[in-house]
C-alpha cells in the first residue's frame, strides 16, 4: 500500500490530532459539538467489508473516543456512522450530543449550520486529554 493520504476534504474540515493503534484521530473544526473522525489506513471503502480483526479493534478505538466524550455531563448521547458518501476514503464518526446542541434532535450531517470554531489552545487541550486517558500518539 502506498504511503497514507488523507483525503483533502477531511484535512479540511478537521484539525488533526494524532494516531491510535488502528486509526488517524482527527477533530472536526466546528466546535457546536464534540466530533470526532477516525481515519484507518486502509484501501477498503466500507466499513464492514474490513476483516474482522480490524473492525473489531477500530470498534474498540471508537469505543474509547465515545468514553472520553462521556466524560463532560452535558453529552448524553453519542452518534457513530460510517458513512462515506461524500468523501470515499473510510472514516468513522464518533459525536457528542445533547438536547439543545444546535441541531438537536437532528443528525448533524447536513443539519449543522452553527459554526464555532476551536482556537489552538482548546485543541491543545483535548489532544493532552487525549494523550492521557486513550493513549492518542501526538502528530510530530
Amino acid at each position: 500500500m502506498s504511503a497514507f493520504s488523507l483525503h483533502p476534504r477531511l484535512a479540511a474540515d478537521t484539525w488533526p490530532l494524532g494516531q491510535l493503534a488502528h486509526s488517524h484521530l482527527l477533530l472536526h473544526r466546528n466546535a457546536a459539538v464534540r466530533w470526532f473522525i477516525l481515519v484507518p489506513e486502509t484501501a477498503v471503502l466500507d466499513f464492514l467489508d474490513l476483516p474482522e480483526p480490524l473492525r473489531g479493534a477500530l470498534i474498540d478505538e471508537c469505543a474509547r473516543v465515545a468514553a472520553y466524550i462521556r466524560e463532560e455531563p452535558r453529552f448524553t448521547r453519542i452518534n457513530f456512522a460510517a458513512i462515506g458518501n461524500l468523501v470515499p476514503q473510510l472514516h468513522l464518526h464518533v459525536v457528542g450530543r445533547h438536547p439543545g446542541d444546535p441541531c438537536w434532535p437532528q443528525p448533524v450531517w447536513g443539519h449543522l449550520a452553527t459554526d464555532h470554531s476551536y482556537s489552538a489552545t482548546e485543541v491543545a487541550t483535548i489532544r493532552d486529554c487525549l494523550i492521557q486517558r486513550i493513549g492518542l500518539t501526538p502528530n510530530c
